[in-house]
């Protein structure tokens, strides 16, 4: 069973929301736990399967919470390197050496671009170690045959991206035996509901619509930020070493690591009430038709020039299309210009981000480094705006990477992080 915090859930673990469950289940073919969010879901996963002072194998261009989710459970990360087209694992690339230290293996699935999790649950299966799968992206993305969270000994999802319902989650084990354990470690780990924070969840659409309709998004940003309430100024957010590392020494422990691993959704650990499931559900039952308006944004998005086609031909329903342009700063404000906001970005990659004090770094950083400064996550929902927009900006592709020359490439200077918002996975 996994060892956690107890909280004052664990005694209100009567309401399950087994409609939700139900519904995943029938996509994964798996049992499936609802969780207040995927960092949380990804917490009781790691803390299950893997002992305090391992190390995992993860992706350096990925979400700065989820770094700090595999530090809350006590772990050590270790970045990987990447296929500099789509920033999944490259395999073949991870010296012997690595694949012999590591405790665990995790997936990003990258704006549901799939990482080989065949290949992956080859190598894990030989080192006799646990494969986790972050789906936040890629709930309708498939890799091998089978759906992508159907491959890892545990698989997280968002239920904040492709489903829309700005809440919620679902950790899927591999095996049913495994299955009243995770429920439990879910339950003693829950903070108990707010009123507040319900009231607050079911007014937001309609706020958010407001600003929409009146015009008046630049000026909300410009307001939080003047009354502190925007936790990011750029796109990571700020790593504050000296207090990390002190959180760090005290793990596993989720709450030393909640100044991390709360920013942008407060509410990630929160039991939830009535008006969050009823809205997931909802949301969960407009997802297949989400997914097919993705999956044809996707195909329009991969035609344009600044755009890599899968290899295998597959056209997932990505939940944004990472676009590789050769300025892309220059290309956000363009699109931010008419309205179409770009976010989910990860630059630097997490090496430099946090440096050799919390992570190992990737013994072939470049790859991560270029993806990192060109790609530009674009919504498959707005496809056809984007691709204007650009068109008439003059956004050209970006030069590909030499082989093998970009996995030597510099490092960034000192402070570089780019610009925009990396809203989290969820």
């Amino acid at each position: 069973m996994a060892i956690g915090e107890a909280g004052p859930g664990a005694a209100r673990s009567g309401m399950r929301p087994k409609r939700l469950e139900d519904a995943m289940r029938g996509r994964l073919g798996r049992e499936c736990v609802y969780v207040p969010s995927c960092r949380f879901g990804l917490f009781v996963a790691l803390r299950h399967w893997c002992q305090p002072g391992g190390r995992v194998l993860m992706s350096p261009v990925n979400d700065d919470v989820v770094f700090f989710v595999v530090l809350a459970a006590g772990l050590r990360p270790v970045q990987a390197p990447l296929n500099p087209f789509d920033a999944s694992i490259d395999i073949d690339a991870v010296p012997e050496g690595t694949w012999g230290s590591l405790s665990a293996v995790l997936t990003t699935n990258l704006y549901g671009n799939p990482d080989p999790a065949p290949g992956l649950r080859a190598r894990c299966d030989a080192l006799g170690i646990p494969l986790f799968e972050d789906g936040a992206h890629a709930i309708g993305s498939e890799v091998g045959g089978r759906p992508v969270g159907a491959w890892g000994d545990a698989s997280v999802f968002s239920l904040s991206k492709h489903a829309g319902a700005q809440t919620g989650g679902i950790l899927a084990p591999a095996g049913p035996d495994r299955n009243a354990a995770v429920r439990e470690a879910c339950a003693e780990l829950l903070a108990p509901r707010r009123m507040t924070s319900e009231l607050t969840y079911a007014v937001r659409p309609y706020a958010e619509a407001a600003v929409r309709r009146l015009g008046l998004r630049r000026a909300a940003w410009a307001a939080m930020g003047l009354l502190g309430l925007t936790e990011r100024e750029g796109i990571r957010m700020p790593l504050r070493p000296d207090a990390l590392a002190g959180a760090v020494r005290s793990a596993p422990d989720l709450a030393a690591h909640d100044p991390w691993v709360r920013v942008d959704m407060h509410d990630y650990r929160l039991e939830p009430g009535p008006v969050r499931l009823r809205r997931v559900h909802r949301s969960l039952g407009r997802l297949d038709d989400v997914l097919r308006a993705s999956r044809a944004g996707t195909e329009l998005l991969l035609s344009t020039p600044w755009a890599r086609p899968p290899a295998d031909g597959v056209v997932q329903p990505l939940f944004r299309v990472p676009l590789l342009v050769a300025d892309r700063d220059a290309a956000m404000a363009a699109l931010a210009r008419h309205g179409i906001v770009v976010g989910y970005l990860y630059d630097p990659p997490l090496d430099d981000y946090a440096g050799a004090a919390f992570t190992d770094p990737s013994p072939a950083p470049g790859n991560a480094r270029w993806f990192a400064r060109h790609a530009l996550p674009v919504d498959p929902l707005r496809a056809r705006e984007a691709v204007e927009v650009l068109e008439r900006s003059g956004a050209r592709p970006a030069e590909p990477p030499e082989e093998p020359g970009v996995r030597d490439a510099p490092e960034p200077p000192e402070g570089t992080t780019g610009r925009g918002l990396g809203p989290s996975r969820g």
